[in-house]
């Protein structure tokens, strides 16, 4: 089953704020994990996931910053 989740083009403040709206829910949710985790490994790879969703956020702001007014994204969803 897929997902259609972004298809479109955006200025660059609507792309901004998409991107960042569902890499905060991400991270949420790995913090969300990491208060009800046990292991002490599982926690340690769910930091290392939010700090890497962090620099993906600001690495994505600057690039679109930088790169004019009119955003191309697009995102799909695989489910198997």
């Amino acid at each position: 089953m897929d997902i259609q989740l972004i298809q479109g083009q955006f200025n660059a403040q609507d792309a901004i704020d998409i991107l960042t709206q569902l890499l905060e829910v991400k991270i949420k949710f790995h913090e969300n994990k990491i208060n009800n985790e046990l292991s002490e490994e599982a926690t340690k790879m769910r930091e290392k996931r939010i700090k890497s969703l962090q620099t993906d956020l600001q690495n994505i702001r600057q690039y679109i910053k930088e790169n004019g007014d009119s955003i191309t994204l697009q995102s799909q969803i695989n489910i198997n």
